[in-house]
């Protein structure tokens, strides 16, 4: 009950408020010497009404106000002085100064409405909110962007599921504005075409660089500074029934990797620059590495490991990472590590932040499933180099053989 009154309070306040001061100058006016006149007061009331409420609300109280000057004046003598109709005026006068800044109020904020509505639907449009269960994985993530209000940003990500694996897709384009959104969108259309098209994953960074660079050649027509940008991208395989993860990166973030209490930074040995950087014909390679059941990997854009504290140090990502991976599912994760780095930061991001976390479920994504039906829920969005994170390894492959270029693709197969 009590929070149910709560908002309601709120919302009554500021009328309560112009009421209790209506009422207050009234009966002070009435109560002290005749000589001390506090009629020109009154002209609070319509000010503090038009704050919250709407215009008829004001008017009321204006009106009301009048009636409390009359009465005032009246009681001072001044019936039948010019300045009655002065205090009148006065707040006739106040009052439509007022309604005038709340109608231009009221259409910035119908504009503002329009244009939070448009983001949204582009920022749904462009990253889709991955399903919380898909194949063999369990998946959340998680969006932050630096600008107030911002709900667009060069951050993006991706999944979709393929056969007999599910392929996953972070990456941060450089530059902010239109053309952020717009190279975002080609890449995330790019990988959501080659994603099922090209049987290995080699394929799919092969077809985002070609993609890319066509888009930055014809941007160049429009965009004197076109030359400028890139997009540094990091995609990943899972495999079903193979215990491991396949990670391609062009110049992104390596990922992190918590198995039990221990927790890694991947030591992907082949990067790619990023696209739009690299040379016509860049050969991609494969990195591996064991992907168990139970095991996290945790995706992540710059803005995780450049993140700093008020004093400037940077945020230790792969040591909260280790604390707060220790239980719970990936959504679990990914609440914990955003709120702990907006507690870190004091809520002042410098750059855009969007996370994925995956956990291995099983080792039979179709047995699964056939237990469960086909996964149609869909997670919740919550929109340093790691040199910096101490007191952790990296990565070792753990028995699974690193097979690279073309050999590599040749003998895994389809996917």
């Amino acid at each position: 009950m009590y929070r149910a009154l709560g908002p309601l309070l709120r919302r009554q306040a500021p009328l309560a408020l112009a009421a209790a001061v209506l009422l207050v100058i009234t009966l002070l006016s009435l109560l002290i010497p005749m000589d001390v006149h506090l009629a020109s007061l009154l002209v609070a009331v319509p000010a503090l009404t038009a704050t919250l409420y709407s215009a008829l609300a004001t008017i009321h109280m204006t009106v009301l106000a009048c009636a409390g000057s009359v009465a005032v004046d009246l009681h001072d003598g001044l019936g039948h002085s010019p300045i009655l109709p002065i205090h009148v005026l006065d707040l006739l006068v106040v009052c439509g100064l007022v309604l005038a800044f709340w109608r231009m109020r009221h259409t910035d904020r119908q504009t503002l409405r329009a244009v939070r509505s448009v983001a949204e639907t582009a920022q749904s449009a462009l990253l889709r909110p991955l399903p919380c269960r898909v194949g063999c994985v369990d998946m959340a993530t998680a969006y932050r962007s630096a600008a107030a209000h911002a709900r667009i940003g060069g951050d993006l990500y991706a999944a979709e599921r393929v056969e007999g694996a599910v392929r996953l897709l972070i990456g941060d384009v450089r530059g902010k504005g239109l053309a952020a959104v717009d190279d975002a969108a080609t890449v995330l259309g790019a990988f959501r075409e080659a994603a099922h098209r090209d049987t290995f994953l080699k394929g799919v960074a092969i077809a985002l660089e070609a993609s890319m660079a066509r888009h930055f050649e014809q941007a160049g027509e429009r965009d004197a500074h076109a030359g400028e940008r890139f997009v540094t991208v990091l995609v990943a395989e899972i495999p079903d029934n193979v215990p491991v993860v396949r990670v391609i990166s062009c110049g992104h973030p390596h990922p992190m990797l918590a198995r039990g209490h221990e927790v890694d930074v991947l030591d992907l040995t082949h990067p790619a620059p990023p696209l739009g950087v690299a040379n016509p014909g860049q050969d991609f390679r494969v990195d591996t590495f064991r992907f168990e059941v139970g095991d996290i990997l945790l995706l992540h854009t710059d803005g995780l490991l450049e993140a700093r504290d008020p004093a400037g140090v940077f945020y230790p990502a792969l040591d909260r990472f280790a604390s707060l991976s220790k239980d719970g599912g990936p959504d679990r994760v990914i609440e914990r590590l955003l709120a702990d780095l907006t507690a870190y930061t004091d809520g002042e991001l410098h750059d855009d932040v969007a996370l994925v976390a995956v956990r291995r479920r099983c080792s039979d994504a179709r047995a699964a499933e056939r237990q469960l039906g086909a996964p149609t829920s869909v997670s919740r969005e919550r929109r340093v180099p790691a040199a910096h994170a101490t007191g952790t390894r990296t990565a070792a492959r753990a028995g699974v053989p690193h097979r690279r270029g073309e050999e590599q693709t040749a003998r895994r197969g389809p996917a």
